[in-house]
C-alpha cells in the first residue's frame, strides 16, 4: 500500500497535482486533506479509471488523512498576491505548515515530506525544526520542491534558442526565491552563453529568478503560478516515487534540502558557506536522497549570483528556524 497524502488538496496547486498523481500506478491510496471542499475534488478525482483509490479528508480529520501515509506533499498555504513577496506569505504560512509538520510526527513519522508552501527557503527548516524537536528528523527524507526553477528555466531557455530542446534539464542551485535562485547556464550545450550578450543573459537570469511574479500579474489578483507548479511538484514527486518504489536508479532533480541528508558530499560546502540547507542536484534512493550532487565548477557571474544568494539563503533559513525555536 503506498498512501501519498496532498495536504491543500483543494487549492489551486493541490487540484491538478492531485489530478496529475491520479495517473500514477505507483499509488494506491491518493488521500486528500484541506480545510475545506477536499471531499468534493475526491469525488470527482474518484471517477477517474486508474488503480488509485481516492478519499477526501477535512478540517477535522487531518490525523485520519496522514495515519500510515508513505509520502506527504504540501501545497497549503495562501497563494501570493500582486505585490507580496515570498516572504510576506510567512506569517500565514509557517503556521500552517508547523501544523501539517506536527500531524506527520503524530501519524506517519517515517513517511517522505515534499514541501511546496512558500516561502520555501523558510518552510523546509520550520518542518525540520519540528521534526528535530520530537526527535524523528531524517534529512534524507524531507524535501523542499524546487523543481518550478527548472521547469521554467528549461522551457524560457529554449525559447531563447530554439536548438535547445525544452526538455533539457537545467540545473539550478541556491533556493527558491528571487535573488536565490541561481541557474547554472555556463552548463547548457551549443554555446549558449556565450552566445548571449551581458543585457540578454541578465534578462533571461532575472525572468528565471522572477518567474512567479510574471503569473501573478497576468493573473490580476486571481492567483499566483499554480498549473506550471502542480506540473512540477507532480514531476518531483513521480520521480522520488519512481526512485523508492520502482527500484530505478540515476534519478536527479534539483531539490532544496538539509545538507547533512549527505554529510561527505557537503561538508566543506557548509564550513565555506555556514548554510544549513541548499538547493542541488540530488540523486534518489530507497531512503530518499541517495547523495548530493557536487556543486558544478560556476562561471564568474554565476559566482557573483551566488555571493548575493548566501546572505538571503542564511537570513530565510534563520527565520524558519527561529519561528520554532523561539516560540518553544
Amino acid at each position: 500500500m503506498v498512501k501519498v497524502v496532498i495536504c491543500g488538496a483543494a487549492g489551486g496547486i493541490g487540484q491538478p497535482l492531485s489530478l496529475l498523481l491520479k495517473q500514477s500506478d505507483l499509488i494506491s491510496h491518493l488521500a486528500l486533506y484541506d480545510v475545506v471542499n477536499a471531499a468534493g475534488v475526491a469525488a470527482d478525482l474518484s471517477h477517474i479509471n486508474t488503480k488509485s483509490k481516492v478519499t477526501g479528508h477535512g478540517k477535522e480529520s487531518m490525523d485520519e488523512a496522514l495515519k500510515n501515509a508513505h509520502t506527504v506533499v504540501i501545497p497549503a498555504g495562501v497563494p501570493r498576491k500582486p505585490g507580496m513577496t515570498r516572504d510576506d506569505l510567512f506569517k500565514i504560512n509557517a503556521g500552517i505548515v508547523r501544523d501539517l509538520a506536527e500531524g506527520v510526527v503524530r501519524n506517519c513519522p517515517n513517511a517522505f515530506v515534499l514541501v511546496i508552501s512558500n516561502p520555501v527557503n523558510s518552510t523546509v527548516p520550520i518542518v525540520c525544526e519540528v521534526f528535530k524537536k520530537h526527535g524523528i528528523f531524517n534529512p534524507k527524507r524531507v524535501f523542499g520542491i524546487s523543481t518550478l526553477d527548472v521547469v521554467r528555466s528549461s522551457r524560457f531557455v529554449s525559447e531563447v534558442n530554439p536548438k535547445i530542446d525544452p526538455a533539457t534539464r537545467v540545473t539550478v542551485v541556491g533556493g527558491h526565491s528571487g535573488v536565490t535562485i541561481v541557474p547554472l547556464l555556463s552548463k547548457l550545450p551549443h554555446g549558449f552563453v556565450d552566445s548571449l550578450s551581458k543585457e540578454q543573459l541578465d534578462a533571461l537570469t532575472h525572468r528565471i529568478q522572477y518567474g512567479g511574479d510574471e503569473v501573478v500579474k497576468a493573473k490580476d489578483g486571481a492567483g499566483s503560478a499554480t498549473l506550471s507548479m502542480a506540473y512540477a511538484g507532480a514531476r518531483f514527486t513521480l520521480a522520488l516515487l519512481d526512485a523508492v518504489i520502482g527500484g530505478k536508479q540515476g534519478l536527479i532533480e534539483s531539490t532544496y534540502v538539509n545538507l547533512d541528508a549527505d554529510p561527505q558530499a557537503t561538508a566543506s560546502f557548509k564550513e565555506k558557506t555556514g548554510l544549513e540547507y541548499f538547493a542541488q542536484d540530488v540523486e534518489f534512493g530507497p531512503e530518499g536522497v541517495s547523495r548530493i550532487l557536487p556543486l558544478p565548477t560556476v562561471s564568474a557571474y554565476e559566482q557573483t549570483l551566488l555571493d548575493n544568494a548566501f546572505p538571503e539563503l542564511k537570513a530565510n533559513i534563520s527565520k524558519g528556524v527561529s519561528f520554532i525555536t523561539e516560540s518553544a
